[in-house]
């Protein structure tokens, strides 16, 4: 059984930086693109980043771009999440998801993933 376990979420004031860790076990990590996805009261899931198996493509949410980087350690079978200049805005349940048959773009879109973490808060205070 494929389980994530994303960490590192917290509370944050507006401009600070937080890491997120997705540590993934009972699979061959090299064979999933992973992503990052999120979620804010009464909206919809969406995609923040995804990364091919081999960490050479990636892809970010035009509202992320150029704030975050998503990164994996395919030794250590972990993908991260590192946001930088943080809004209030990006205040939502942060999920990282995994997929043996897609490739990082078409991770983008959500419906049928294999498999996701639970989940972890981030909240930031203006």
């Amino acid at each position: 059984q494929v389980q994530l376990v994303e960490s590192g979420g917290g509370l944050v004031q507006a401009g600070g930086s937080l890491r997120l860790s997705c540590a993934v076990s009972g699979g061959t990590f090299s064979n999933y693109a992973m992503g990052w996805f999120r979620q804010a009261p009464g909206n919809q899931r969406e995609f923040v980043a995804t990364i091919s198996r081999s960490a050479a493509v990636t892809y970010y949410a035009d509202v992320v771009k150029g704030r975050f980087t998503i990164s994996r350690d395919n030794a250590k079978n972990t993908v991260y999440l590192q946001m930088n200049s943080l809004k209030p805005e990006d205040t939502a349940v942060y999920y990282c998801a995994a997929d043996q048959d897609r490739v990082a773009r078409t991770m983008r879109n959500i419906p049928g993933l294999n498999y996701w973490g639970q989940g972890t808060q981030v909240t930031v205070s203006s």
